[in-house]
């Protein structure tokens, strides 16, 4: 049984600290408490793609805005805006109408924030636990430098910003062929494979 006091409203559950850090530090935007989550289409926009091709994708592009991997996907945050961009990059870079595990996350959108890591000072002396991620919990492979600006370093379209990322071309580019690489490697069939439908 809940007692409450006449005239008392019930108070709202505190933030958590990898909120309150994420909206204090970078200005991010953030929902839910459990995981907590980062709004997209305000700070910055997500290309999200197959892991196993985002891997190849940052052996190519070694500099990019911040990067996060949840389970099988992997997330580049982009600037603002860069979502709405996609379909019409694809099609100018010829990759329209070929099937690509690639998308995006604009305004409206949400990702789960990425957990915090010990390698990650910033933030757990923010108050945010320092225990260990689950295994499938979204972490940061490129974390957002909270020193300096982060959105200078989101990837545009044009030359990418004062941060040295690269423009929003190159990197949807070598996401597309990473993407189309790794289809077509899911799709061929195995040495033994090819031996037993011979005949």
């Amino acid at each position: 049984m809940i007692h409450r006091v006449h005239g008392a409203r019930p108070s709202a559950p505190a933030p958590a600290p990898a909120s309150r850090w994420y909206e204090r530090e970078l200005g991010w935007p953030t929902a839910g408490s459990d995981p907590v989550e980062l709004l997209t289409g305000v700070a910055f926009d997500v290309i999200e793609l197959p892991a196993v091709a985002g891997w190849a994708m940052l052996r190519r592009v070694p500099r990019t805005g911040p990067v996060a991997v949840e389970g099988a996907w992997m997330r580049l945050l982009v600037a603002p805006g860069s979502a709405d961009e996609l379909p019409g990059l694809l099609d100018w870079l010829e990759w329209g109408g070929v099937a690509l595990d690639l998308g995006a996350i604009g305004a409206g959108g949400r990702i789960t924030a990425p957990c915090p890591s010990r390698s990650w000072p910033p933030l757990l002396d923010a108050g945010a636990p320092g225990e260990r991620c689950p295994q499938e919990a979204a972490v940061w492979l490129r974390p957002p430098d909270p020193k300096g600006e982060v959105e200078p370093t989101l990837p545009r379209t044009g030359f990418g910003g004062d941060g040295g990322a690269p423009d929003l071309v190159r990197l949807v580019n070598a996401a597309a062929t990473e993407c189309h690489r790794t289809r077509l490697m899911r799709a061929r069939p195995l040495p033994r494979q090819r031996r037993a439908g011979k005949g």
